[in-house]
């Protein structure tokens, strides 16, 4: 930052000619009349003007003997001539700061050298609420919503190539929904058989467990844990009785006449042969082999 002086007596001598002389340039006499003395000559104002005044580098203009004149780095201006190059402000008596042969005042000093707005690209400047992303930056309230132009400001929000959503915009334009209760799933979200669920709604229908990880059964769109489908679903055994849950050991099922067996319970009443993928003989309401239905 500088305070600029004002050139004065040090450079040069203004006053009135009280003796006989002449002006140095164009010889004219000086008594009774103003003159300048400069680098030990006299001379009229008018041949100061024309031969000695520095330029104003504001308004090209020469700086006469009665004006103010400021001087930096071996520029000249007027005291009026010497003002802020982006608000105009007059600083003859004000800090400056000199940059890129510009004059600029302490406030546009700091918006010329604060980040631009993405949204606005005005100079976002100290004290102005602000969002970063990427390397980007925006004020508060120009950062909204690409699709409903909601200020997002601080909140919530999802980036989409160059675009930003709030949550509620993106929700209904880009996330999936789910098949139970059509509400977006924004995250933890499940897929069975190329169908959306949120975790919470991807349950047992009968004891409402949990069912994204663990074992299960669907029949004719519900579905069931193992446990409730061996207690209220699955078919019992017409040999050990039991459910046939189609889990583990006794996974293949023989079906015949409405009743159903695990297959390893299904065999011959008499011999106990194994009749799975076999020739068997079904006689009031037994399964035996060839062999012993014949001794019936």
């Amino acid at each position: 930052l500088c305070l600029l002086p004002f050139t004065g007596p040090s450079s040069y001598k203004v006053g009135t000619m009280a003796e006989k002389f002449d002006c140095h340039y164009c010889r004219d006499p000086l008594q009774g009349k103003k003159y300048v003395q400069k680098d030990g000559h006299y001379c009229c104002l008018r041949c100061f003007d024309k031969f000695c005044a520095n330029t104003c580098a504001e308004c090209r203009k020469p700086i006469g003997a009665d004006s103010k004149e400021l001087h930096y780095k071996n520029r000249y201006w007027h005291e009026t001539c010497f003002h802020c190059y982006k608000c105009h402000r007059p600083l003859a008596n004000e800090t400056f700061v000199a940059k890129d042969n510009k004059i600029l005042c302490n406030k546009c000093t700091t918006r010329e050298d604060s980040p631009k707005c993405k949204g606005c690209f005005k100079p976002i400047v100290a004290g102005d609420q602000n969002v970063e992303y990427k390397g980007t930056v925006w004020h508060k309230d120009c950062f909204t919503c690409s699709h409903c132009n909601q200020v997002i400001g601080t909140g919530s929000f999802f980036p989409k190539g160059e675009n930003f959503y709030c949550v509620t915009c993106h929700e209904a334009k880009f996330a999936k929904h789910c098949v139970k209760c059509n509400k977006a799933i924004t995250s933890g979200g499940i897929t069975y058989q190329d169908q959306p669920w949120h975790a919470d709604c991807f349950v047992c229908v009968t004891c409402s467990k949990k069912l994204a990880g663990q074992r299960f059964t669907a029949v004719e769109d519900q579905y069931y844990c193992v446990d409730c489908y061996k207690n209220f679903v699955a078919k019992k055994c017409a040999g050990c009785k039991n459910p046939i849950t189609g889990f583990g050991k006794g996974s293949s099922v023989v079906a015949y006449e409405g009743q159903s067996w695990h297959d390893y319970c299904f065999h011959c009443k008499k011999c106990s042969v194994n009749l799975a993928n076999k020739r068997f003989v079904f006689h009031e309401e037994q399964v035996y082999c060839p062999d012993c239905a014949k001794k019936l």
